[in-house]
Order: structure tokens, then sequence, then C-alpha cells
């Protein structure tokens, strides 16, 4: 969402897309566990996650969140803190970094 596909992994930082991935192919969880240090690691891992569609399991997770959240905060009285924190909101579905 907006990163380099194996920034994160790179990073040793297991995200949304990947926990995804996991529950499709388990043997993602050594790699975490040793921080996708091995060679190989963070292409497998970039793999598994496209064929799992963890990237899309993701996406749908943060829309749930961010229309729960907007839901939410139309409850406050109207205001400029309101409104920005509405865009906010939307902004972070739509962001390039």
């Amino acid at each position: 969402m907006g990163k380099p596909a194996s920034a994160d992994l790179k990073l040793g930082i297991a995200t949304g897309p990947v926990l995804f991935a996991c529950q499709q192919f388990p043997e993602i969880n050594a790699m975490i566990m040793r921080r996708f240090t091995c060679p190989g690691d963070v292409q497998r891992a970039q793999e598994f996650v496209l064929q799992s569609g963890g990237i899309q399991q993701t996406n749908y997770l943060a829309q749930r969140y961010c229309h729960e959240a907007v839901k939410e905060i139309s409850k406050l009285r109207p205001s400029p803190e309101r409104d920005a924190l509405m865009q906010l909101a939307e902004i972070v579905l739509s962001r390039d970094k």
C-alpha cells in the first residue's frame, strides 16, 4: 500500500499481506521467525503473497476499518476537525507513500 513490495520484508517485518499469506502457505512462518534473513526468503515470501491474494485481503481489511472510522467520526458534531479526520481516513486508503 504505497511502498515498494519488498521494503518491509527486507527489514524483517511481516506486514498484513504476509500474515494473510501464512494462512495458505504455513512455511512463511519459519521465514517470519528468522526475519526473512536466509537467501531467497524475501523473493519466496513475495511470491506466496501474490499467490495467496494477501494484498487484496489487506486492502479489504483497511477499507473496512476506514469505513467504520468514518461512520464513527460522522457522529461527532460538524467541525473542521471532524472533516479533517474524515479526510484522513480516506487518504489512508489512497496514499501513494
